[in-house]
This record gives C-alpha cells, structure tokens and sequence, in this order.
C-alpha cells in the first residue's frame, strides 16, 4: 500500500487551517491548541471524523489511517509529562536535549561508565568463551589425527 501524499493545493488548504502548524507533502504538524482540543473532544466521546471536521479539516483528506495516527499519537500525548507540547528541538524531529544540572550530569556519566563497564565484561567473556571453543575444536582435531595414526 503506497504512502498517500498530498499535492500543492491539498497542502495549501491545510496550511490555512490555524490549527496546523506545518504541512508538507508527506505530513502535518498541528498545533498545541489542535492536540489539546482533540483529546478533550475524544475523551467526551465524539469520533475522531466529526471532532476534525468541526476543526476546519477534511477527514476524507487525510484517510483513515492518517486519523488513526492522530487518535493514537494524541492518546500518547495525553498520557506525557510534557502534555500536548511540541518538545523537538527546532522541529527537527529528535527530541530536544534538556539541560542537565552538574549532579545530574555526574551521575548521568557514572551511569554510562557502569553501562561501558559491563558491555566490556561481556564482550571479554565472549572472547573467552571463543577462544575456548576453538581451543575444544583444536584438541578434537588432534586427537583425531592421534587416532588415525594409531590405526595404521
């Protein structure tokens, strides 16, 4: 099933929604107010089509997987400590690093030294574990070739 994007005049209807934030052929960013608005509708029991088509905004453009997305990514955004807002960074879509005060930072690096500490402890074990296979290996094959030998 092939991504359905929109075309210039679909966007530029989209665009004038004050509810939407960004749209680009591939996809939409709404606003905090349109997150908020839309979880209080939903929660009051209104279905996902009419709460958007009160909002200025054609379901039959969007398709029902796309306002299954929004349902489910809303329902998200209501269970966040963060609530409805947007906390990418410059809207880059990754998620914006939060000032860490100096003892957060410490044990932030204690953490990731612990963490480093253990994935060193299993990757010497699984060079062990390795060596002593092929070593296993190696005395298999030599009592092998002893055998052979006897034979003759």
């Amino acid at each position: 099933m092939g991504k359905n994007y929109f075309t210039e005049k679909q966007q530029e209807q989209l665009r004038n929604n004050p509810y939407i934030e960004r749209v680009s052929e591939k996809a939409i960013t709404y606003t905090t107010e349109f997150r908020k608005k839309f979880a209080t509708e939903y929660e009051a029991g209104r279905l996902p089509s009419i709460i958007l088509r009160d909002m200025g905004i054609d379901p039959q453009l969007l398709g029902k997987r796309r306002i299954d997305t929004i349902t489910r990514r809303i329902k998200k955004f209501s269970l966040r400590a963060e609530g409805f807002e947007d906390t990418r960074k410059n809207n880059s879509g990754r998620p914006s690093t939060k000032q860490l005060s100096e003892q957060e930072h410490i044990a932030y690096l204690e953490h990731q030294v612990k963490y480093l500490k253990q994935e060193n402890e299993f990757l010497k074990k699984i060079n062990f574990l390795d060596k002593q296979a092929e070593w296993v290996e190696k005395r298999k094959q030599l009592q092998k070739k002893n055998s052979d030998s006897s034979k003759k």
